[in-house]
């Protein structure tokens, strides 16, 4: 009897799974496989962050596989050869999949429904990791969308889709089931352990877990509470959504079933915003390494990796950003606010180029997602859809008086800072000596100086936009 084998991706759940549900239906034998593919990845292999989540996002959907009575094949390789090796294996006529769609999951797709067509297997695409696929959502004119408003305003039109339900029938058994690699040979967990905060600060595991924790409260209060990095007001959902875990249509059945559809409204909207950047890759795929905006091709950075170095490391000297890059390592995660606070600083105060950030983000980030981090950073840097302009320069210290305002978030990530009053923790360098005499802080030695000053750094990105304009650009 011919198999049908599941090939996992972005999609590692049994609920709300198009694939696996078409695989089931089908009444065959199904056979689920992973394929860790890194050379397929090439610049986009993922960072040491996201190889963390994977590791425990697959050994949680084997158990899940195993309570259902079905295995979870590992291999690694090519993803189109290994899937079709694999297949003739263990006898499958049929490959079901949901589709990714940025450029190296696009390519991966084209090339496996080449190769399969002599091989007599067929190829069968589903979607489960987007509410639409992005070829259906376009404007009047029949082009995509480059604001976001507008986007929101058609998919809202359209209504949101239902989740798909997956019925397990009683299938035949497994006619042979092929050897599979062992998760641990792929070395996804870091040979040395600076991960150990991630598991003081996510359950990878857990999805439900997480979006119950938030709940309709946590949507109802997502307004207030979103730009507060001290307080827990945001889903963090997002590397559970990158890797399919849970998915979108998921979340917004779960508002639905709970009444919280229209309160919790400015959270769905983030969902869409989610959608929002994937449109962008898919549309427009050269934007994960090139501005989407061309008048910023030729935009006077002044890479600097002693400054880049700093920034990493959280020794800007503005405690705020530190804070943020910190926790960045510390977690693999940052606060939303702060993510735009510390990307202002790197592009507009020290004129670095946006795309050294995005790097970083991709190689520490538990959610790293191409599409995402890819709009992110255009949105800062001023040179993408719907972006904030160039010219608009997140002042640090404001931005942390304003949005952590007692310094909770601060002192938590910067604890040499901790004993400074609120009015001078954001400003540290406005201290008196009596006053960093007393709270142990040498500036320079124990919390370095600003590494630019807020005037010269904002005086510096306005002459680089201005001798843009010089160009011709506008």
């Amino acid at each position: 009897m011919s198999v049908s084998l599941l090939w996992f991706r972005q999609d590692l759940r049994l609920e709300d799974n198009s694939a696996l549900a078409a695989a089931l239906a089908r009444g065959r034998p199904v056979l689920p496989v992973y394929i860790w593919s890194p050379d397929d990845d090439g610049r986009w292999a993922r960072g040491g962050a996201s190889r963390w989540w994977l590791h425990h996002a697959l050994e949680s959907l084997r158990r899940q596989l195993a309570a259902r009575g079905l295995p979870l094949i590992l291999r690694s390789g090519p993803a189109a050869r290994t899937l079709l090796h694999l297949a003739r294996e263990a006898g499958a006529d049929v490959i079901y999949c949901n589709r990714r769609f940025e450029p190296v999951g696009r390519d991966q797709e084209t090339l496996l429904e080449g190769r399969a067509v002599s091989s007599s297997i067929k190829v069968s695409f589903h979607h489960s990791t987007l509410l639409f696929e992005p070829e259906t959502v376009m404007s009047q004119a029949g082009t995509p969308f480059k604001v976001f408003t507008p986007f929101y305003r058609n998919l809202q039109a359209r209504g949101f889709p239902e989740e798909v339900k997956v019925a397990w029938p009683s299938l035949p058994p497994l006619p042979k089931v092929p050897d599979s690699e062992a998760l641990a040979d792929w070395k996804l967990l870091p040979a040395i352990a600076w991960d150990q905060g991630f598991y003081d600060f996510w359950h990878p595991d857990d999805p439900w877990g997480r979006l119950t924790e938030f709940g309709v409260a946590g949507m109802k209060a997502y307004s207030e509470h979103r730009d507060l990095p001290a307080e827990d007001g945001t889903s963090r959902l997002a590397p559970f959504l990158h890797f399919g875990q849970i998915g979108p249509r998921q979340i917004v059945s779960f508002a639905r079933r709970l009444g919280a559809e229209s309160s919790g409204a400015p959270f769905l909207r983030q969902i869409v915003w989610r959608e929002f950047g994937a449109h962008l890759l898919f549309h427009f795929p050269h934007t994960d390494t090139e501005p989407l905006s061309e008048k910023f091709k030729n935009f006077p950075w002044k890479r600097d990796e002693t400054l880049l170095k700093a920034w990493r490391e959280g020794k800007t000297g503005y405690p705020i950003v530190d804070a943020g890059m910190r926790q960045l390592w510390q977690t693999g995660w940052m606060h939303n606010r702060v993510r735009m606070i510390v990307g202002s600083l790197l592009v507009k105060h020290l004129l670095q180029p946006w795309q050294a950030g995005a790097d970083w983000f991709w190689d520490t980030l538990v959610d790293a997602d191409l599409a995402n981090n890819s709009l992110g950073w255009q949105w800062i840097g001023g040179c993408g859809a719907d972006a904030a302009p160039y010219f608009r320069i997140f002042n640090p210290v404001s931005q942390g008086e304003k949005f952590d305002p007692d310094g909770s978030y601060v002192r938590r990530y910067v604890p040499e800072l901790a004993k400074l009053p609120s009015s001078l923790i954001h400003r540290p360098w406005e201290a008196d000596l009596f006053t960093l005499r007393q709270t142990g802080i040498v500036l320079g030695e124990t919390y370095p100086a600003p590494i630019v000053g807020l005037t010269e750094g904002r005086d510096r990105a306005l002459k680089a936009w201005a001798d843009l304009k010089a160009l011709g650009v506008d």
